[in-house]
């Protein structure tokens, strides 16, 4: 772990894609002080509104964090949202050329009430079906073309089952990925969950993993190993990590398997936290194969953002810090 604040400094000179559903993350924040005389509901003053890069957005944030160039691809609305998107990628430095607008589509827009710190609901405004042939293949383009003209480390496929990924566009950029040598990410969704195969990191949750596989949830490590190798094996996926929420992270690949305890926190907000976690692991897979660092790195990343309200990306000051407070207690 000595070396691990050397490596996180490395990720700087990394290049890396994001394919993925995108969406603006809302906030609008006020108090409470009455209740609604229309309907047992509180009424909401609200004080302030706040816009972020949320989905697939936000893990392309993550991985600019640690000054990795990050390209981001997706399909929004040409709407005011899809206005609010872009301006949010040019105010965090992040390129929009791989960005497609559609007339045929909204921009997925989530929108979170908050009074005195706590969530009190929150607002899905989205089109989830899937994306036509046409946009399909301008999508693959914009994927080409940035393949074509900068060096590649790593691809992350996020998936949020909102209708950009679809088993065929999926096939396509694996083998694009393979042909020029690109390591692939997967964080999957239910619906496409059979579809990513020859990847080299696969990371759902507990959840997604049982339901994807139709076996009972169980945190039993030796039972989880068993599946795990076998789902590696038919798919052929080097490496797997498994979220466990509170029981940490399960990491395997065909030789090695490790099990990362939860650190003990003050949990605020879990949003965002599974962002944090494929973004880490997706920038340290090019730079180690040590399945053991990288499950311990993500999960104290993930955990950082537990911290805050909302959907945040990784403070790298803070995580150097608690890798260099875990070396030092080794």
């Amino acid at each position: 772990m000595e070396d691990y604040c050397e490596v996180l400094g490395s990720l700087g000179k990394k290049k890396a894609i994001v394919v993925g559903d995108v969406m603006v993350d809302s906030y609008m924040i006020g108090s409470v002080e009455r209740i609604s005389p229309e309907a047992p509901v509180p009424v909401v003053s609200i004080s302030d509104r706040k816009y972020r890069l949320g989905g697939a957005a936000n893990v392309a944030l993550n991985m600019a964090a640690f000054g990795t160039e990050v390209y981001l691809c997706s399909v929004i609305g040409n709407d005011a949202e899809g206005n609010i998107f872009r301006n949010l990628l040019h105010e965090n430095n992040l390129p929009d050329n791989g960005i497609v607008s559609s007339e045929n589509r909204k921009t997925t827009t989530k929108t979170r009430v908050i009074s005195g710190g706590q969530h009190l609901i929150r607002i899905d405004d989205e089109d989830s079906s899937q994306i036509s042939d046409e946009l399909k293949e301008i999508v693959m383009f914009r994927i080409s073309q940035i393949i074509d003209n900068e060096h590649i480390d790593v691809l992350v496929f996020e998936d949020y089952d909102k209708g950009l990924l679809s088993p065929d566009i999926i096939h396509r950029i694996t083998a694009l990925c393979r042909q020029n040598k690109i390591k692939v990410a997967v964080d999957p969704k239910k619906r496409n969950f059979d579809a990513y195969k020859n990847v080299t990191l696969f990371k759902p949750n507990l959840k997604e993993f049982c339901e994807g596989r139709k076996i009972d949830r169980c945190t039993d490590i030796e039972t989880l190993k068993n599946h795990a190798k076998e789902f590696m094996i038919n798919n052929n996926i080097d490496m797997l990590m498994i979220t466990m929420s509170e029981n940490g992270i399960f990491i395997c690949n065909k030789k090695n398997s490790a099990h990362i305890p939860a650190e003990i926190r003050d949990i605020v907000d879990v949003s965002g936290a599974g962002d944090t976690v494929i973004s880490v692991a997706s920038l340290l897979l090019t730079a180690t194969d040590n399945i053991h660092d990288i499950a311990l790195v993500a999960n104290l990343a993930g955990g950082i953002v537990c911290e805050k309200v909302g959907v945040v990306p990784i403070d790298v000051n803070t995580l150097k810090e608690k890798i260099a407070a875990i070396a030092q207690n080794h």
